[in-house]
């Protein structure tokens, strides 16, 4: 059985709620069952969970503008869009609204409980600070820094980042990062990937790093730990923020 969690259940269908709610239940979990989007952000404000399964289809208003209301006041929740919406396009929407994760229904029990285990296991995972030259993680706190600046960054973005430094001069192909951060079970498009790396280089742009991840056609993605735009280098911190 996974370890407890608070997890919101957005959904306003009867019996899938109803369904779905018993099956975490099940699990240990403790469930906010809410069947608006109202509801929903009225819930996260009163008691924040820990992971948020989503559906797009509620009654008062659209499931992507939930989302992203959800991403604005938490950066670092997991959310889990649940959708009849299968169209590529639809994905993408759910993803550039902050969604963490996607599931068209019908979708399977099990392949559901994999994908919240794996969210909340990576909420749990040992404190490692790996850098890579001015670039650096820090596990402990979930935050990561380009030389002074902290980056902002959404919870698979982060995931993203932190496999990327600690593999820091080495390739890691595509299928690795699609197994470690999205999950053996992840049925979505591929270019799920090349979205998120779209939004991590555009933030390391910023940060003053554009050319720290390098695309290796065919094989996946490499981070440079000395990438030419950064001229500085620190050290691994330990929980706190850089000096």
């Amino acid at each position: 059985m996974s370890a407890s969690a608070r997890i919101l259940l957005v959904e306003d269908d009867e019996a899938i709620g109803r369904s779905l709610h018993d099956l975490l239940v099940s699990e240990g979990h403790l469930v906010d069952w809410q069947t608006t989007g109202s509801g929903a952000l009225e819930a996260a404000r009163t008691l924040p969970p820990d992971l948020v399964l989503l559906d797009l289809g509620l009654p008062d208003r659209d499931g992507i503008e939930v989302c992203r209301a959800l991403r604005r006041a938490d950066g670092q929740l997991a959310i889990v869009v649940l959708t009849a919406r299968a169209a590529e396009i639809d994905v993408v929407l759910g993803l550039d609204a902050g969604a963490d994760d996607y599931l068209t229904k019908p979708f399977r029990l099990s392949e559901l409980l994999a994908r919240v285990r794996a969210h909340l296991r990576r909420r749990t995972q040992p404190a490692e600070q790996p850098a890579a030259g001015a670039i650096r993680v820090d596990r402990a706190a979930r935050r990561a820094w380009c030389a002074d600046t902290e980056l902002k960054l959404r919870p698979k973005e982060y995931e993203l980042l932190a496999l990327l430094v600690a593999e820091a001069d080495r390739a890691v192909p595509r299928a690795r990062i699609m197994r470690e951060i999205w999950g053996e079970n992840w049925f979505g498009p591929t270019r799920t990937l090349d979205t998120h790396i779209g939004w991590l280089r555009q933030k390391l742009a910023e940060a003053g790093a554009p050319d720290a991840i390098v695309t290796l056609r065919g094989i996946g993605y490499r981070l440079e730990s000395s990438p030419a735009a950064i001229s500085s280098s620190v050290n691994v911190v330990d929980g706190a923020e850089p000096s």
